[in-house]
């Protein structure tokens, strides 16, 4: 990585080039607008000459809880005088991203050993909203809640992963969320309270997985709401 090289973000959206360094361990990035935002280096990649917007939408695991813990402990390792200074760059926005869109996606972790993997399953936020969801599902008249959170604008969150004998307990799905930004004024959302049935027998098909823009193998997707219109499917 040198000066004038061009790097895109790996744990939030955005990108630029290369201005310069802070250190061994943190590179300088001049936005779009001129900022000079400080960003680690092991959380920029160079990229090519591709337009590096916000249009595809960037994963966030919930293995980031352990990098921070490392970043923690860098940190008290770390003499006051030698601390970069940190910044959080604002979130970016895509045009024609303030209309909600968000998805449901189970993705097969070998979709060539269909008979025998198991399974990861992500909420997909394609818009310029922070969402706050709940996921749960329901055995009869019981819910129980699988996972709830916070998802930063068009990126996707993985939830869980789970094996064919917990597919019964998917049949009976609802996701709520709640839109809205942060540091700024916006258009006031309706909550989303949105009930699917997932229907265990898809997971056995190879059809049922396909290809699209979200992850680089096929998966099974489910629109919980796209362009402000909420699909509810009992």
């Amino acid at each position: 990585m040198k000066i004038g090289d061009k790097v895109r973000f790996l744990s939030e959206v955005g990108g630029g080039r290369v201005a310069g360094f802070q250190g061994k361990d943190i590179v300088l990035v001049e936005d779009e607008d001129g900022f000079e935002v400080p960003m680690r280096t092991a959380d920029v990649v160079v990229i090519g000459e591709e337009d590096y917007d916000t249009r595809h939408v960037v994963e966030v695991k919930n293995s980031q809880k352990h990098a921070a813990a490392d970043v923690v402990q860098e940190e008290q390792e770390t003499e006051p005088a030698d601390k970069p200074i940190t910044f959080k760059a604002p979130v970016e926005e895509r045009r024609g991203g303030d209309k909600l869109s968000a998805y449901l996606a189970f993705v097969p972790i070998d979709i060539k050993e269909l008979s025998d993997t198991r399974f990861e399953s992500y909420i997909i936020n394609d818009c310029n909203f922070y969402l706050r969801y709940v996921y749960m599902t329901a055995e009869g008249t019981s819910w129980q809640v699988r996972s709830t959170g916070e998802i930063e604008p068009n990126t996707k969150l993985f939830i869980e992963e789970f094996g064919r004998e917990q597919l019964n307990d998917l049949e009976h799905t609802c996701i709520q969320l709640l839109a809205y930004k942060r540091d700024k004024r916006f258009l006031h959302k309706p909550a989303v309270d949105a009930l699917f049935t997932v229907d265990p027998v898809k997971f056995y098909k190879l059809h049922t997985f396909r290809e699209n823009e979200f992850f680089e193998q096929p998966a099974l997707i489910y629109t919980i709401i796209e362009n402000d219109r909420q699909f509810v499917k009992l």
